[in-house]
């Protein structure tokens, strides 16, 4: 292929078509006719010899090849802006959407505080919350450009992804506090109770039963809910009992609850920050970073580590700053 005949426009294009599977879509965002778009479609096709997007059943699906193009598009344009890119605008001037895939309770623990720091620093900064659909599809969406950042567990294999560790969760077993089974709490006292379930596929099984039964025990499950903030709730309403993340229960009244160890061993997990590493030199990202960071720094008082591939821990978060590109 003859590099000189290739219009950087045009990857610019293409980048959006793939993003949103639709001209007139696309065209908007570009702000460009519709026309035009359609015929930077048909170069693209030909440069690249393949459909890219198909038309069935009345919308448009990106084929094999196009999703492929997605992520080292993204990556490609990137360093081109990092190449070109002129003096920086100050934080209080940048104009960016920045788009975070997050579950339910790092939404709502993040929201308010995020938007009022924003409106101090970075007033034209604009967040969107996207819902989670698992550490898979999370990940899937860093690397495709469909988000910009993940509040999830990553697989610290994924070298394009870097990771900072928000915070170290671990759980316990929650229920009201005249629960009968508080005043000698085992094992038994928990199983004898039903279990509210958390699980946004409406799932009743989870790792915890398959740990149960290579005990030779089994829970009764009374519910199932799409969302933790749900739980404590229809604990202080009934006898059910749950087994949940810790941070879970922050936001809720101290007294409402109690808390006991889980009567078995129950293995904890990392909550994690990620962004794609193409994007590690963008600044509002990078500010967006700093600002989480130090959110969830405060709330939890605890050391966070940055993996990227190798493990690393910070003190302070001027030490995150370090890890990050320079301006």
């Amino acid at each position: 292929m003859n590099l000189r005949a290739v219009d950087l426009n045009l990857l610019v294009i293409l980048d959006v078509l793939l993003d949103e599977a639709h001209v007139s879509r696309a065209a908007k965002r570009l702000n460009l006719s519709q026309p035009a778009v359609s015929a930077a479609l048909q170069r693209c096709r030909h440069l690249l010899d393949d459909e890219l997007l198909d038309r069935g059943r009345g919308a448009m699906h990106r084929t094999p090849r196009a999703d492929a193009l997605r992520g080292p598009l993204k990556s490609l344009l990137a360093g081109v802006q990092d190449l070109i890119e002129p003096d920086e605008v100050p934080l209080s001037e940048l104009r960016r959407v920045i788009r975070i895939t997050a579950a339910d309770l790092p939404t709502a623990t993040l929201a308010g505080p995020l938007l009022e720091t924003l409106g101090k620093t970075a007033p034209h900064i604009t967040v969107v919350f996207q819902p989670w659909h698992g550490a898979d599809a999370a990940a899937a969406a860093l690397r495709n450009g469909d988000t910009d950042m993940a509040i999830s567990v990553f697989d610290q294999n994924d070298k394009d992804i870097d990771r900072l560790v928000l915070l170290e969760e671990t759980y316990v077993v929650a229920m009201r506090i005249d629960h009968p089974a508080a005043e000698k709490f085992d094992i038994d006292a928990w199983l004898a109770w039903p279990h509210i379930v958390v699980s946004g596929r409406g799932e009743m099984r989870t790792p915890l039963d398959t740990q149960l039964s290579a005990l030779g025990r089994q829970r009764r499950v009374g519910l199932v809910v799409p969302s933790f903030q749900l739980v404590p709730d229809l604990l202080e309403r009934t006898f059910l009992l749950s087994l949940i993340p810790k941070q879970s229960l922050n936001c809720y009244p101290n007294n409402a609850l109690l808390m006991r160890e889980p009567p078995i061993p129950v293995t904890g997990f990392p909550l994690h920050l990620a962004w794609h590493s193409r994007q590690s030199s963008d600044k509002g990202l990078r500010h967006l970073i700093t600002e989480i960071a130090a959110l969830f720094s405060t709330s939890n008082a605890l050391n966070r580590k940055l993996v990227r591939p190798e493990t690393r821990i910070f003190n302070n978060l001027r030490d995150i700053e370090h890890f990050l590109p320079p301006n």
